[in-house]
């Protein structure tokens, strides 16, 4: 097989540049002058944490444990312009009269010695009940992690509030299976 090259004839392409005068930049007219933002005060707003919940290696019994929980304080800066509104408060699941069961050790997980800390992410709606219940931290182990999540779901919160108006909200609840009576 043989090649052949064919040289075809091109024409140069002719490039013009022509310079163009800066344009005169546009002054800002004297008088004018931006107003300046009140600065705004920061407040301190309390986060709360959630209570632990312990499940004793004997069995369960039927009172709930009420622990107060830890405030941690963060700086935040509120809209200028917006009135001040109430905080809402936290939903509760620790208060004696709620009867909240504690869940249940798995006999399996006993025997086989796991141990762990659950963290549930749940979402209570005004009406105190659990909306979604969802797995926040492992344990390590599925049977305590559902034994955690199928108890929770049937709980009674004390909801969280604005004002005098019940509100949705999500609580964070952690649980802890100890071996350790």
């Amino acid at each position: 097989m043989r090649i052949k090259t064919v040289s075809l004839p091109t024409e140069p392409a002719v490039l013009s540049v022509s310079l163009l005068s800066p344009a005169e930049a546009a002054k800002p007219e004297p008088g004018i002058v931006p107003p300046h933002p009140k600065p705004v005060a920061r407040k301190q707003v309390p986060i709360q944490q959630p209570a632990q919940l312990v499940v004793p290696s004997e069995a369960p019994v039927a009172a709930s444990v009420a622990v107060p929980p830890a405030q941690t304080f963060v700086a935040s800066t509120p809209p200028i312009d917006a009135p001040p509104a109430s905080m809402p408060t936290q939903p509760r699941f620790d208060a004696d009269y709620l009867d909240n069961p504690k869940p249940t050790y798995p006999p399996l997980s006993r025997r086989v010695g796991e141990q762990g800390r659950v963290v549930l992410r749940v979402r209570v709606g005004a009406d105190g009940l659990a909306n979604d219940v969802q797995l926040h931290i492992s344990s390590g182990f599925a049977r305590l992690d559902n034994s955690a999540l199928e108890t929770v779901q049937h709980w009674k919160f004390v909801p969280a509030r604005r004002g005098n108006e019940a509100i949705a909200a999500t609580v964070l609840i952690p649980i802890v299976f100890s071996l350790k009576g």
